[in-house]
């Protein structure tokens, strides 16, 4: 059974419909890619996902077997299931050291959380040398980092980012992307909803295309990345 599975669902703001018989799946151990133009519903599915979203639905969600529609956020967060939210949400007059700490908060996280930090600074090195530093006055890629570590600390079986690169310098970028593929070694599954089709298509196993709320492509990233409506419709080529 895949680590995530979401099997036709409807999503309703009252009248309107923003999901239309979305399914999808991840696996355990890779990164599968959402891409698509902005305002097609690729954030209200990842909220709706970790429960931060209560729309009229239908459909089903399952993480590790188990249904998770309308459980609380905080307990699909316990079973491993986490969201790096876009525009990062980090506090900004805390330091780095306290905003990694809040992101072991949770109860299965609470217990290893000493360890958990180490594991983040070995993948993050720039943020042990910045722990006591306040947040405000980091770069925008550094917090990107931090919300990545923050995120991490909860101990996540799947990792879902939110827009990651959006606003960041093109070298910072490349960056984040390696950092995707260090976390996956470190056997974190990735789901990624990202504005940079090319890089994010390239790095995914697997990837889906949302257009008007529906999964309109689907398919191995590189694959995906060759047909012609991709390059046509979100490379300009």
């Amino acid at each position: 059974m895949p680590l995530l599975q979401i099997e036709g669902i409807d999503v309703f703001y009252r009248d309107a419909q923003a999901l239309c018989q979305v399914s999808l799946e991840v696996e355990e151990g890779e990164i599968v890619s959402l891409v698509g133009a902005n305002g097609t519903g690729k954030t209200t599915l990842l909220r709706t996902i970790s429960g931060l979203l209560h729309p009229t639905m239908s459909g089903s969600i399952h993480f590790s077997g188990q249904n998770i529609q309308g459980m609380p956020p905080h307990r699909i967060v316990e079973m491993g299931l986490v969201q790096v939210p876009e525009a990062r949400r980090l506090f900004p007059f805390m330091t780095v050291q306290e905003n990694l700490e809040l992101g072991s908060y949770n109860r299965r996280a609470r217990p290893q959380a000493k360890e958990a930090m180490e594991r983040v600074f070995q993948i993050l090195p720039p943020l042990r040398e910045r722990r006591g530093q306040i947040v405000r006055s980091l770069s925008g890629g550094e917090q990107q980092m931090l919300a990545i570590g923050r995120g991490l600390m909860a101990r996540p079986l799947l990792l879902m980012l939110d827009e990651p690169s959006l606003g960041l310098a093109p070298i910072v970028v490349q960056e984040l992307f390696s950092l995707m593929g260090r976390v996956r070694k470190e056997g974190v599954t990735v789901l990624l909803v990202e504005q940079d089709v090319r890089r994010a298509l390239k790095i995914a196993d697997r990837g889906y295309v949302l257009d008007r709320g529906r999964i309109t492509m689907r398919g191995r990233g590189q694959e995906l990345l060759d047909d012609p409506r991709i390059k046509v419709a979100y490379l300009g080529i």
